[in-house]
């Protein structure tokens, strides 16, 4: 058998010091002292019951509390209900200012400009330009003019030129350069300038004019259309060619003609 190992204690009883735990040192009369003192410093210290000042504080601010803690709630469960909608019109005001800056108004000047009205029957006009130039409150020179015109009967004309003036008070459209008039009846008319009463819905022309339709060709010097009424003008000296003219023979000219050659 091995001898046991009396290294340690042969240490110990040569005189060198051991090491010891402080918190198993038998001499804690130290510590615990200080450990009575900030005991007793703690039941020294008296605690004053609230006044009803405070006590009336605190009411109010738990009563607020109450209140303000359930409607902030609502209101995020509100806005979350109205996002969707909020950001929709979000949208539509984008959209909006996009087509503000696409619109581009200069010292008066406006592109693609749009007006409306209606005349005395209550039918509905439109009119469009490229550009247009605000001259006073009232006359607006229009760059491309195209005039569009509801009429009786659920039926329509379309009218454009180069250039023109609409004078908005007075519901009138002066029309210059390439005028170009169709209606759905199949009316077709060319000139180089006209005038329109769009209230009225009257356009008239003292030039030269050719137009084309269903009852065949003119050229004249000037007209007066009343698109209500239905009434059609030619003025001045013209040449006119019906399309009957060009077909067979009617039974009253074949008439004529046969008495012709029995005369003969």
């Amino acid at each position: 058998m091995n001898a046991p190992d009396n290294s340690s204690q042969d240490n110990a009883d040569n005189g060198a010091p051991r090491v010891r735990r402080e918190d198993f040192d038998p001499n804690r009369t130290e510590s615990l002292a200080r450990l009575d003192g900030l005991r007793r410093a703690a039941f020294q210290r008296i605690r004053q019951a609230p006044n009803a000042e405070q006590l009336a504080r605190r009411r109010s601010l738990l009563g607020f509390a109450k209140w303000a803690l359930p409607g902030l709630a609502l209101v995020l469960l509100s806005s979350i209900a109205a996002w969707p909608e909020i950001s929709h019109l979000m949208n539509q005001n984008r959209a909006a200012l996009k087509e503000m800056a696409r619109l581009r108004v200069e010292s008066g000047n406006m592109e693609q400009a749009t007006y409306r009205g209606l005349d005395a029957h209550d039918h509905l006009y439109m009119i469009t330009a490229r550009t247009t130039h605000q001259q006073g409150p009232d006359r607006v020179d229009l760059v491309d003019p195209v005039a569009d015109i509801q009429l009786s009967g659920n039926s329509w004309a379309h009218i454009k030129s180069d250039r023109g003036v609409y004078m908005q008070h007075e519901q009138t459209l002066t029309l210059d350069d390439n005028v170009v008039l169709y209606r759905d009846d199949g009316l077709l008319m060319n000139g180089p300038s006209a005038d329109m009463d769009l209230k009225a819905d009257v356009i008239a022309s003292r030039d030269w004019v050719h137009a084309e339709g269903p009852f065949g060709k003119q050229d004249a010097q000037g007209y007066f259309l009343d698109q209500h009424a239905g009434i059609m003008q030619f003025t001045g000296p013209g040449l006119t060619v019906r399309n009957d003219d060009n077909g067979p023979p009617s039974a009253a000219a074949r008439l004529h003609l046969q008495g012709l050659k029995t005369e003969k």
